[in-house]
């Protein structure tokens, strides 16, 4: 006789990842979401321009198009930079010892650089203040004589200069010449062309994308902590509390997302990312406190509820621990479509100004820049890039969260 092996029973968690899976373009989305957290983590690590806000630009070559190569001399800054350890470079990137300019063509006649930028316009400068930093401010310690020039003095092929700390240093005009060939002549390739001033145009997307889901996320967090605390409250005690909890949801629903970040500007005395984290944050909340509200309303009636309050729980330790995980889904749904929300609205605020600040690129501010030459031919990459990744990534939140609805749908749990 034959032994027949019952299956296991599986848990509701199997069911929902099983619907989720079957799932294709919830998964793409997901796969799309994934892959932007890896490049907002990574940040400057994979950017081509690892500086500041990559603002390692010139903004003669400003507004070029895919693939545009050019050749730049890079001028000494004049002060020292430290060098950041890994996780700084990743969270702030690394800041330059030079200041690039765009050329076309450069000659070196003895200690004299002659060069022409990309409009053709001819510069002299030395040698030595473009390979090397000096010392800034007086000093006596290199005597008067012939030659002089700053803090170096030249004799022949001979040279000598006081470095940053003031100690004399020597050098030739050999060893000078093979480090500006080393170091200061480079040629960049532009994979997305350049921005109108002239920064990376992959660079700054990449760093659009950090900018943009962390506002996402940080608007989410406040708009749940918000959300789920008052329409708690409202759901689970009624009467005159769900009333004023709902008053304060319908005025705050009424005040357009825009005149909600004027307000908190004009209290903070101040705009700028944070100001949009807060703003996106308080505008969202509204959505998440209606559906915990709805759900509680219907859940407290519910009999182990009841057998709850009996055994003497309190009305915290009920919602926390027998109400809201009931409802864990749908408020990962709505986050979700929370979180595309927010991506949406700091690309608006930011186009109309009101967001995210220069220098710092976020994909918003790219298409205002953009909307400016509008309709100019060779231009059109400054809009393209920039629409298609917020197109991409709202619609990657909207696919995950259509695919969380119907994988978190009981009607569909068992199938």
């Amino acid at each position: 006789m034959a032994i027949i092996e019952k299956e296991a029973p599986k848990n509701l968690s199997y069911y929902i990842k099983r619907r989720f899976i079957q799932n294709k373009p919830a998964v793409v989305g997901l796969c799309i979401i994934v892959f932007a957290i890896l490049v907002a983590i990574l940040g400057y690590l994979i950017m081509p321009d690892q500086t500041p806000d990559a603002n390692d630009g010139d903004i003669s070559i400003g507004k070029k198009k895919e693939g545009f190569t050019t050749q730049f001399i890079k001028f000494h800054r004049q002060v020292e930079v430290s060098q950041n350890n890994f996780l700084v470079k990743m969270l702030v990137g690394q800041d330059t010892e030079y200041e690039i300019k765009a050329i076309s063509k450069y000659i070196v006649n003895g200690y004299d650089v002659e060069y022409h930028d990309s409009k053709n316009n001819k510069y002299h400068k030395h040698l030595l203040p473009i390979v090397k930093p000096l010392f800034v401010g007086k000093s006596n310690k290199l005597p008067e004589k012939e030659g002089f020039t700053g803090n170096f003095r030249v004799n022949g092929e001979e040279i000598t200069y006081l470095d940053p700390q003031e100690n004399v240093q020597k050098t030739t005009r050999e060893a000078l010449l093979k480090e500006f060939n080393e170091k200061n002549i480079e040629t960049r390739t532009y994979a997305l062309g350049t921005e109108t001033a002239g920064r990376d145009m992959l660079s700054c997307l990449i760093l659009g994308t950090r900018i943009s889901l962390g506002i996402g996320f940080v608007s989410v967090i406040i708009s749940l902590i918000i959300g789920l605390t008052l329409g708690s409250i409202a759901g689970y005690f009624g009467g005159w509390v769900d009333n004023l909890v709902m008053w304060v949801m319908t005025v705050v629903w009424s005040i357009p997302n825009i005149m909600l970040v004027i307000t908190i500007s004009v209290a903070l005395q101040s705009r700028g990312i944070w100001v949009v984290f807060v703003a996106v944050g308080l505008t969202t909340w509204v959505e998440i406190a209606r559906v915990v509200r709805g759900q509680i309303m219907e859940i407290r009636q519910k009999q182990f509820v009841e057998a709850a309050r009996a055994m003497g729980v309190g009305h915290y330790g009920i919602i926390k621990r027998h109400i809201l995980p009931n409802i864990l889904g749908q408020i990962i749904v709505v986050a979700s479509a929370n979180f595309a929300s927010a991506i949406l609205t700091e690309a608006g605020l930011s186009f109309l100004g009101l967001g995210v600040e220069v220098p710092t690129p976020s994909w918003g501010m790219m298409i205002r820049e953009g909307y400016k030459h509008i309709g100019i031919a060779g231009n059109n990459h400054l809009l393209l890039y920039p629409s298609v990744c917020i197109s991409v990534m709202v619609l990657a939140f909207n696919l995950l969260g259509n695919g969380l609805r119907d994988a978190y749908d009981p009607k569909t749990l068992v199938k």
